[in-house]
C-alpha cells in the first residue's frame, strides 16, 4: 500500500514542479519591477505621513466619515499589496542587492499602523468605534485580492 502512495507522490512533485519554477530574471528587469511597486508605496507613504501630521478631519455627516475612513484603509491595503508584490519581483533574481532593495521599504508598515491608531482615535471625535485589530484583520483579507489587481504581467 505503501509504495503505490509513494509512487503516486513522487509522480504528482514531478508533474507539479514545472509549474511552480519561476524563470529567473536578470537583475535589471527584476529591479525596474519591483521599483515600480516601490514607487507606489513611497507615494502612499508620504500620503501617510501627512495625514499623521495634521489634526483629525472633520464630517458633518457619520457617511462622510466612514467614506474618509474607507479610503485610508484601502490605502494601507494598497501599501502592503504594492510591498509584497516588489518583494515577488524581487524573489525572481538571485541578487542580493535587488532583495535588500525590496524589503527595505518594508517598515514603511510601521507608519502604516500609526496612521490606523490614528484614525482610531479620529473615530472617537465622530461618535464611533473603530478596533484597530479589526481593521488589521480587513487588511488582511483584503490585501491578497489588491496584489491580483496590481500584479505586473510577465
Amino acid at each position: 500500500m505503501r509504495a503505490p502512495l509513494v509512487a503516486a507522490l513522487l509522480l504528482l512533485g514531478a508533474l507539479a514542479a514545472p509549474a511552480l519554477a519561476r524563470e529567473e530574471r536578470p537583475p535589471e528587469v527584476a529591479r525596474a519591477r519591483m521599483e515600480h511597486h516601490l514607487a507606489r508605496v513611497r507615494e502612499l507613504a508620504e500620503h501617510f505621513e501627512t495625514v499623521l501630521g495634521r489634526e483629525c478631519p472633520r464630517f458633518s455627516t457619520t457617511r462622510e466619515w466612514r467614506a474618509y475612513l474607507d479610503a485610508e484603509i484601502d490605502r494601507v491595503v494598497l501599501l502592503i499589496a504594492h510591498l509584497e508584490e516588489a518583494w515577488i519581483e524581487a524573489k525572481y533574481t538571485g541578487d542580493d542587492d535587488v532583495r535588500r532593495d525590496a524589503k527595505a521599504p518594508r517598515k514603511r508598515v510601521d507608519r502604516a499602523r500609526a496612521l490606523v491608531e490614528k484614525l482610531s482615535g479620529c473615530a472617537e471625535g465622530h461618535g464611533a468605534a473603530l478596533s484597530p485589530m479589526s481593521v488589521w484583520r480587513r487588511i488582511e483579507r483584503e490585501v491578497p485580492g489588491r496584489q491580483a489587481e496590481i500584479a505586473l504581467p510577465n
